[in-house]
């Protein structure tokens, strides 16, 4: 992978850039306003493994709510400000660790002054999020569409607002529903500025096609060294997008978290429901941080030397099973599915303990 390395900033406590981990990122879908609502979804986006927030703050009512919300928060919390100067300040204000804004839709060059004194008095980032499907006619009229090159120009447009003012805790963020495109742009801009890139693939879909899509365009980014936060985009639960977000991130050896499970596609051969087994097995270990591998096989005879590198693993045949640990067979199990899952599950808390 290439070492691009950006500047770095900070989050709250979260460091983005200049060499630091990738930040897996998310937002939540409920409504601002109801802070108990919000806050329960952002407890479980951080027991997933999400390190930063972000909710949108449509108007003053949700600006209101922002100080219970940071205050109570187990993550630093990102306002999504859309036109409305105020709003950013309030939620500045009222705890925001960044914004997420376009300065040159903010209302003018006193309303961009405004927000910066108040990212600035703060110590707040900002965020400048372009994206395909909102871009400025003139850019859309001179490049042809939402085109690479137009999403480059309208991020450096931004940036040069910002610039202007002295202000550089910047972050960028280039969103294409199509793959190709958001490739091109976010090369083009990371030959031209050096901010921390915030990577995506926006309007992805549902849960299969949307983590497809953005396993594909994130990780290719990713391997080039271009990255240094990452949000999944999926019309499903957010905790969904982090869970993707982490896989995206393992897959290429880049962090890990949690135990990676690895199971056989099934075959004519297999006499147990491995489909249901495997399922159940990410299920209970779906909030487990630590970092092991775990095996489900669906054939007791090659179970084992398949998976022989897993930590601890379970083989299951037709009302029997067989534990094995590093491919070495450590113990046998008889009884149908839920006893062939309690068994691995006791395994695996006994080589945790070990360990």
């Amino acid at each position: 992978m290439n070492n691009h390395t950006t500047r770095q900033i900070h989050i709250g406590s979260v460091p983005i850039g200049g060499g630091a981990p990738v930040v897996v990122q998310s937002m939540t879908n409920t409504d601002t306003r109801d802070v108990p609502a919000t806050l329960a979804q952002i407890e479980r986006l951080a027991a997933a493994g999400c390190e930063i927030v972000r909710v949108a703050v449509p108007d003053d009512t949700a600006a209101k709510a922002m100080p219970a919300l940071c205050a109570a928060s187990p993550l630093p919390v990102v306002a999504d400000i859309h036109f409305d100067a105020r709003l950013a300040v309030a939620s500045l204000e009222g705890g925001a660790a960044a914004l997420r804004i376009n300065p040159g839709n903010i209302g003018g060059p006193a309303k961009v002054d405004m927000v910066v004194d108040a990212a600035k008095a703060h110590k707040a980032p900002i965020r400048i999020g372009v994206n395909a499907g909102s871009l400025e006619k003139e850019l859309l009229h001179r490049f042809h569409g939402p085109t690479p090159e137009a999403l480059v120009e309208s991020a450096m447009s931004h940036v040069a607002l910002l610039e202007k003012r002295g202000f550089e805790a910047i972050k960028i963020s280039l969103k294409s529903s199509s793959v190709p495109d958001t490739l091109a742009a976010y090369r083009l801009l990371a030959s031209r500025c050096p901010y921390p890139l915030h990577t995506g693939i926006t309007e992805a879909g549902t849960l299969l096609r949307g983590a497809v899509k953005s396993a594909v365009g994130i990780g290719i980014l990713l391997s080039e060294g271009l990255g240094d936060t990452i949000r999944v985009s999926l019309t499903h639960d957010p905790v969904r997008e982090v869970e993707v977000a982490w896989q995206i991130l393992r897959s290429l050896g880049l962090r890990q978290r949690g135990p990676e499970i690895i199971s056989c596609p099934t075959c004519g051969r297999t006499e147990i429901d491995l489909i249901g087994l495997a399922q159940a097995v990410e299920e209970r270990l779906a909030h487990v941080s630590q970092t092991f591998t775990v095996a489900v096989m669906g054939c007791v005879v090659n179970g084992p030397g398949e998976a022989r590198e897993a930590d601890v693993g379970i083989a299951g045949g037709r009302g029997k099973g067989i534990l094995f640990r590093k491919g070495q067979v450590v113990g046998s199990v008889t009884g149908g599915q839920q006893e062939l899952l309690n068994a691995l599950m006791q395994e695996i808390e006994a080589f945790l303990q070990e360990r």
